[in-house]
């Protein structure tokens, strides 16, 4: 009996229609109708059992509603249904992904020890902070932004170690710890800028939040009409009357009741569910969820710089604060770029000990000490360590600020930016301040140069090497300038088109102004004419045809370089008679192909450079500037020297190789201070046995000449040793063997 389905009775006889049995009644009945004396016929088989059987599968096919049949698997496939939209933003390929990583980065996170350590810096700042008396002056309120952040700015890059990091940070930071948190932010930033510009997570949770609540709707209102159609008692009309003497039958359906409790819970459950799904809706609706800002972590963690996030992002973080509040608090810790910086502070002190940032000491062209720190994410805390750094160099390095600390380096007077932006805290302002005496800054973009350039009153050099291509930029970095009311030396490097006008604010102190201007034509030059204490100039690539009028206006100029520009003569400053204290003119790579006659006024005249120029003759005039110690005439078109150069008694070093000159004047050896003399690829013949006239000789050059032998009287050159004799090797055979030797010895 517990196996099939429905029980099936003979039932009242005397209906004739299956809408006119009431089993229930029929059954109820204690006596039976008068009528209930009909005798039943049909054929005697003997096989009642089966018949039975028949009746009650037959019955179940027709009387048996179907709702009451299929309940079971109905209820299997609204739940395998319910489970699909409710994970299928779980299986799809564009949010799945997304979900699983952030899940994955999400974990980590919340189980990395960095995050532990920290939230316990931020406690342990808390606690002494509790401890500090209120502050009473107005000192400790200057910086006070700065000091909210519990190693914050302030110390990214800094050096400086927060509260209880030093004790035991060994231990509960290791290296590989620390590995393993640099590569967290990286996976944060990475995830964050792969999902925080895109909804399709916020949507597809949205529209299967949605499909959800349609389908429990009809459900739950099909599931409660239908559940009225489940009856324990069901009547049932067969047409077999002939076989078993019966018509009507009275079947009872052996799990009906089951069936009935169970359909009423399932309501019950599908109403729980309903509402579950309405606070979704309410919840996805209600609020921004494509916004997520973490103001409350930035006021309980003191790390003011969390970034808000937004669509993908902020929706999923939103989704975990429903979890638990705290992941998402400890997520934020690897948002932070202060966070990362101390991070990246502490390997850095790590690796950068004191001793390994002594042995890079060097000294500089300026010969000050220099530390030069290429590609590091900030500044090793143990280089405030070293109070002997005269120069400090930081090359393609991140942003980072110089902390408090910088005023132990005492002898710092140097500081060199290559293409590394840099903040400074107040007090490494103040000590800069006062301290800094050089400045030089190289840039890619406007942006890269430091704001407190102007502020910096004490500095008396500044070199700026960069492009300025935007207008605004340009004007609010020259502009600056006019601040430094110290400033000696001035070198741009860049691509102006004029000078600017606050040159003429520096007239007063400037005394070297060097302008590089990588070929750009420099055109507006008449301010030169205000800087009269200029006693430097140069000119650098800046396309000039001609020397500019205002430099005969620099009566204090002592030194003109022209490089690289396109001068053809050089007329124009030597017609004026102010330039008398000049003592260093160089024209080198120009198109000069005259000297004029007037050079012989510039009587001051120490050093004079018109190499690789066009020149073809060398003017008798010339050597009237009786003070001449260096003179380059190399790579020109001269093809004699005039005899008047012997007048040049100071003359130290005289170059003119790469020419067409055939036999050198005998009055050359005149100069008895002649220390270089250089001669290669010329057409010469033969070298003059006066060389000996020359003691003070350390270096000659004679390669690429036609000479078939040198003079023995080379060896009278006291000076001249075998490493400062460039000749042909087959020459130097030609010298006496006792000759040879002695150039030999050291």
């Amino acid at each position: 009996v517990t196996q099939d389905k429905i029980i099936c009775l003979p039932g009242p006889i005397w209906t004739h229609s299956p809408f006119q049995i009431n089993c229930s009644e029929f059954m109820l009945q204690v006596k039976p109708l008068e009528s209930s004396t009909h005798e039943p016929n049909g054929v005697k088989t003997n096989l009642d059992l089966q018949q039975y059987s028949f009746i009650n599968q037959i019955c179940y096919e027709r009387a048996v509603h179907w709702y009451l049949k299929y309940f079971p698997y109905l209820v299997l496939i609204h739940t395998l249904t319910f489970m699909i939209c409710g994970s299928f933003w779980f299986k799809f390929p564009g949010t799945s992904s997304k979900i699983e990583h952030f899940v994955s980065v999400l974990g980590r996170c919340f189980d990395s020890p960095w995050t532990t350590r920290a939230l316990s810096e931020v406690s342990t700042e808390r606690r002494v902070r509790r401890r500090e008396p209120p502050p009473g002056s107005g000192s400790g309120s200057g910086s006070g932004s700065e000091a909210s952040l519990p190693g914050g700015e302030e110390r990214a890059g800094s050096g400086e170690s927060p509260p209880g990091a030093d004790r035991g940070s060994e231990s509960t930071l290791d290296k590989q710890e620390g590995e393993q948190a640099k590569a967290l932010f990286e996976k944060v930033k990475k995830f964050r800028l792969h999902v925080e510009d895109s909804v399709i997570v916020y949507l597809m949770y949205i529209g299967q939040t949605i499909v959800r609540a349609i389908k429990l709707i009809l459900i739950t209102v099909y599931h409660s009409l239908l559940v009225l159609n489940i009856h324990v008692v069901v009547p049932c009309t067969v047409n077999i009357e002939d076989v078993t003497g019966y018509r009507h039958f009275c079947c009872n359906h052996t799990r009906a009741h089951l069936f009935y409790t169970l359909a009423v819970c399932y309501i019950c459950f599908l109403c729980v569910y309903g509402c579950s799904c309405l606070y979704t809706l309410y919840w996805l609706f209600h609020r921004p969820l494509k916004e997520y800002s973490f103001e409350y972590v930035r006021q309980e963690s003191g790390i003011s710089d969390i970034p808000d996030v937004r669509n993908d992002f902020a929706f999923m973080l939103h989704l975990t604060d429903q979890y638990d509040a705290l992941y998402s608090k400890r997520f934020a810790i690897f948002l932070s770029e202060v966070s990362e910086s101390q991070l990246m502070q502490l390997s850095l002190d790590r690796e950068w000990s004191a001793d390994k940032l002594r042995q890079r000491l060097q000294k500089n062209a300026a010969h000050r000490l220099e530390l030069h720190l290429l590609m590091v994410p900030g500044l090793p805390a143990a280089t405030f360590q070293l109070p002997e750094i005269q120069a400090l160099k930081l090359e393609l390095n991140a942003e980072l600020e110089l902390p408090p600390a910088t005023a132990q380096l005492t002898h710092l007077r140097e500081l060199s930016l290559v293409n590394s932006p840099v903040r400074l805290h107040q007090a490494a302002s103040a000590f800069l301040k006062e301290r800094l005496k050089v400045l030089q800054v190289r840039f890619d973009s406007p942006q890269e140069v430091p704001l407190w350039m102007a502020s910096m009153e004490n500095v008396e050099e500044l070199s700026l090497n960069g492009s300025l291509t935007q207008d605004g930029a340009k004007c609010l970095i020259l502009d600056s300038l006019c601040q430094l009311h110290r400033l000696k030396i001035l070198s741009l490097k860049s691509n102006i088109t004029k000078l600017p006008p606050c040159l003429a604010d520096l007239s007063s102190h400037l005394q070297k102004l060097t302008i590089h201007n990588g070929g750009t034509k420099l055109m507006a030059t008449n301010i030169l004419k205000k800087l009269q204490q200029l006693r430097v100039l140069e000119l650098v690539q800046c396309d000039l045809e001609r020397i500019p009028q205002a430099v005969a206006s620099l009566l204090n100029l002592e030194e003109l370089n022209l490089k690289e520009n396109r001068l053809r003569t050089i007329e124009e400053t030597l017609s004026h008679q102010q330039c008398q204290r000049l003592t260093c003119l160089r024209l080198w790579y120009n198109h000069i192909f005259h000297i004029p006659e007037h050079i012989k006024k510039l009587s001051s005249l120490e050093s004079l450079y018109l190499n690789n120029n066009q020149i073809e003759a060398i003017p008798p005039q010339l050597f009237l500037c009786n003070k001449l110690q260096h003179l380059d005439l190399s790579h020109n078109r001269i093809t004699s020297i005039p005899p008047e150069i012997g007048v040049l008694q100071s003359l130290h070093h005289f170059s003119v190789s790469h020419n067409s000159i055939e036999a050198l004047p005998n009055e050359l050896f005149f100069c008895k201070k002649l220390r270089h003399l250089k001669v290669t690829h010329n057409g010469l013949t033969a070298l003059s046995p006066r060389i000996s006239g020359l003691p003070l000789l350390t270096r000659l050059e004679l390669t690429g000449n036609q000479l078939e032998a040198l003079p023995p009287e080379l060896g009278q050159c006291t000076g001249l040793k075998r490493g400062g004799l460039l000749v042909e090797e087959s020459l130097l055979l030609t010298l006496p063997s006792d000759v040879r030797d002695r150039l030999e010895a050291d």
